[in-house]
């Protein structure tokens, strides 16, 4: 199989692209070259060369973009960093009558804020007025689907939920420079910040699970003009999930809980009220059956106290990751006060 991915070596996408290479698949990753992605082709299955190329090429440049496709046909084709409807009818140029299947990345913050229901299906209503970013999925997949109606476009949009690999601690509440400041609160002793009581319902899925259900769907004819969620089907609440964080780092968590409303007001500059209301402060229990039915094969195997050991071994092994954030630290700090004060008050 032939295969283009836009991006390719992000949380979700990188680890597609060593499934891809394991299945002995030709694949192009057409990206800026931030990330080196040569280094994968020691992941070819059976000893095979892996069949990696790369092409240079800023995609927001639609010229270039064009000029360096000439020629190429692909069997599937996927963006990953497409978040807007112009970027979506950008694909649907440069891709029309080059790819038997276009793989439109979307995501599960797109259904509706509230829910009726906390079970989750891809016939879900989409609506969320608590996320810009949501809304921009929405209208992305509104607009592939009507060229998909109109004209055939061979489109599969995919919705990701919480998705974490090695690289990056998955939480609910963190500052802008990802999730290493709340490891060194951890490990220092201080308390960290869970959004709510901590009992609202969520889902995490590893990568390398994602990556086996995607590389299912890559040239499924079944999975034509459909949209297919991808999640672990392990429900754990927000209490459990610090609590297998902070085992992984062999350190007691001292949770702290805070409304989403009262951190959304606190800090506009953090999108709390789009991350958290708009999307992980939402209890959901996803139903996958769709999914099993265009993948029967497909079963999710990395629970997640296991998997996120690793992601803390690794963490912990590579400095390059710890970015500090003392901001967030500050933030956290003045939020754990005040919330202490007010208790003091109230109870004096």
């Amino acid at each position: 199989m032939k295969v283009l991915f836009i991006g390719g070596t992000g949380t979700i996408s990188a680890a597609i692209s060593r499934r891809v290479l394991e299945l002995g698949w030709e694949l192009w990753l057409l990206n800026r070259g931030n990330r080196a992605p040569e280094t994968w082709n020691a992941g070819a299955a059976g000893g095979r060369p892996a069949r990696l190329h790369h092409i240079r090429c800023d995609i927001a440049d639609e010229a270039e973009a064009a000029g360096q496709l000439a020629g190429l046909d692909f069997d599937v084709a996927a963006d990953f960093i497409a978040y807007t409807p112009d970027q979506a009818e950008r694909d649907y140029r440069l891709f029309k009558g080059r790819t038997g299947q276009y793989i439109f990345i979307s995501s599960a913050s797109a259904y509706q804020k509230p829910l009726s229901s906390h079970v989750v299906t891809e016939g879900t209503p989409l609506a969320n007025p608590c996320w810009e970013y949501s809304r921009q999925k929405i209208a992305c997949e509104e607009a592939l689907m009507k060229r998909y109606r109109e004209e055939g476009f061979p489109l599969t949009i995919v919705r990701p939920s919480h998705t974490y690999d090695e690289r990056k601690v998955p939480l609910g509440v963190h500052g802008k420079k990802g999730s290493w400041q709340v490891i060194k609160r951890i490990i220092e002793g201080k308390p960290v910040i869970i959004h709510g009581d901590g009992t609202s319902l969520w889902t995490m899925t590893h990568h390398s699970d994602f990556a086996r259900a995607f590389t299912g769907l890559m040239g499924n004819s079944r999975a034509l003009g459909e949209a297919v969620q991808i999640t672990s089907r392990e429900t754990l609440c927000w209490n459990q999930i610090y609590r297998a964080i902070a085992d992984a780092l062999g350190k007691p968590l001292k949770a702290v809980h805070v409304s989403s409303e009262f951190l959304a007001l606190a800090a506009p500059d953090y999108d709390f009220a789009g991350g958290l209301t708009g999307d992980k402060a939402v209890s959901v229990v996803f139903d996958n059956a769709k999914l099993k039915r265009l993948v029967p094969e497909f079963r999710a195997t990395v629970r997640f106290d296991q998997g996120i050991r690793d992601t803390v071994a690794h963490i912990l092994a590579h400095p390059e990751l710890q970015e500090p954030d003392p901001e967030f630290d500050r933030f956290c700090d003045r939020v754990i006060a005040a919330r202490e004060k007010a208790l003091a008050e109230l109870a004096g």
